[in-house]
């Protein structure tokens, strides 16, 4: 399933919802078919992202050749992944308080 993302600021941002629940779900949002951020959440969610994508740098350890049992590091992580939306996110904050950010998805994810 695809979640779109339409800020009143930006372009619009296409998700697979997997990835759309990872990120709300970072930032507290609860991954309905519709919803909403007001300019009040916004920058927090970024914040929230941010903080996320650091601590996922940090638990991920430089690889070592001797070392075969580690797990692969994913090829697309977290920083990529959320990066659109934290953009969208910043960018609409700045626009003022009739600034809006929805999304919306076939159903609740």
């Amino acid at each position: 399933m695809i979640v779109r993302f339409e800020s009143s600021e930006t372009g619009e941002l296409l998700m697979f919802a997997e990835t759309a629940r990872t990120l709300l779900e970072i930032v507290g949002k609860a991954c309905t078919a519709r919803g909403v951020f007001t300019p009040p959440e916004m920058l927090p969610a970024a914040e929230k992202l941010k903080a996320a994508i650091a601590e996922a740098r940090r638990n991920v350890e430089p690889e070592d050749d001797d070392d075969e049992n580690r797990p692969p590091v994913p090829p697309v992580g977290l920083s990529q992944r959320a990066w659109p939306l934290m953009d969208m996110l910043e960018r609409t904050a700045r626009a003022g308080d009739k600034a809006h950010i929805v999304w919306e998805a076939a159903a609740d994810f």
